[in-house]
């Protein structure tokens, strides 16, 4: 587990986290940046993930990084106390604010989207910088996704990894990855009409491909979206993109909880196992 997990975590520290923005930046990549901590077991430990964050801010501004952060709600006490979550997300938000960066609200499972929602809108619609994260494999994207919309939220689009039940899932997800692509293109293809900046996270060179020419039908400029990719994985196919102008931001996690986050990511979608594997006996 830690043979693969260093590939694609960059490490325990936010020293090794720097090191390694500053060379995605200077390889031509942006960098979203996940402090890893998402089973927490009291508000204690909430406020040390808000610490974390706070401190890799204050370094991304301070060394002028082309990096934005990731936060998933439920280790900053969204499950314990919605309201704390709520101020300590905004603290993050405001902080990221202080140095020209912006916040994205991961997404959870099931049980967290409403919440989640609920707390990107009460941000957005005070004019914070913030952006929110949908999943294609569940039924009710499409919905979130008309409502994010009308507010001309900015938005990422994933497939989803988190292990849920048949009636919360679009038909086939269960057993088919390749089955949420439809609904993927769709949700990014309502994206490009509306003009919202959207993130394309994903690894399928097959849905890339169907991004980029639905993109180039629709006349849609680079400038407009762009890739987001996990740290270690794929890496031929996220310097093609490079190459080929599109932006690319790597998704960059780092923290103590490296095992229990390797472990999580293996249960919940055995796929990511399978590219990092595969990565570690290819040339860069």
């Amino acid at each position: 587990m830690q043979k693969i997990s260093q590939r694609y975590i960059v490490g325990a520290t936010l020293e090794q986290a720097v090191q390694r923005m500053r060379s995605l930046n200077r390889q031509g990549f942006g960098v979203t940046v996940d402090v890893l901590g998402e089973s927490i077991a009291n508000l204690t430990q909430a406020e040390a993930g808000v610490g974390a964050y706070l401190e890799t801010l204050d370094a991304i501004g301070a060394h002028g990084l082309d990096a934005t952060v990731s936060v998933k709600p439920s280790a900053l006490g969204l499950l314990l106390d919605p309201q704390y979550c709520e101020q300590a997300v905004g603290r993050i938000v405001q902080a990221a604010e202080d140095c020209g960066t912006a916040v994205c609200i991961d997404m959870e499972d099931v049980s967290c989207t409403d919440m989640e929602i609920s707390l990107f809108n009460g941000l957005h619609a005070a004019g914070r910088q913030v952006s929110i994260a949908l999943q294609a494999y569940l039924r009710r994207t499409g919905v979130d996704l008309e409502r994010l919309l009308a507010h001309g939220s900015r938005l990422r689009i994933c497939k989803g990894i988190y292990l849920e039940q048949p009636q919360h899932l679009v038909p086939g997800a269960q057993s088919d990855r390749a089955a949420i692509n439809p609904y993927f293109l769709q949700h990014v293809e309502r994206c490009f009409e509306s003009g919202t900046f959207v993130s394309v996270a994903t690894h399928d060179a097959a849905l890339i491909r169907q991004v980029t020419a639905l993109a180039e039908r629709r006349g849609v400029a680079r400038s407009q979206f762009e890739f987001q990719m996990l740290l270690g994985v794929c890496e031929p196919l996220r310097d093609r993109l490079k190459e080929q102008g599109y932006l690319v931001r790597i998704y960059l996690p780092y923290g103590n909880d490296w095992y229990g986050y390797s472990t999580r990511r293996m249960k919940e979608n055995p796929a990511i196992a399978a590219h990092v594997v595969k990565a570690m006996f290819l040339r860069r």
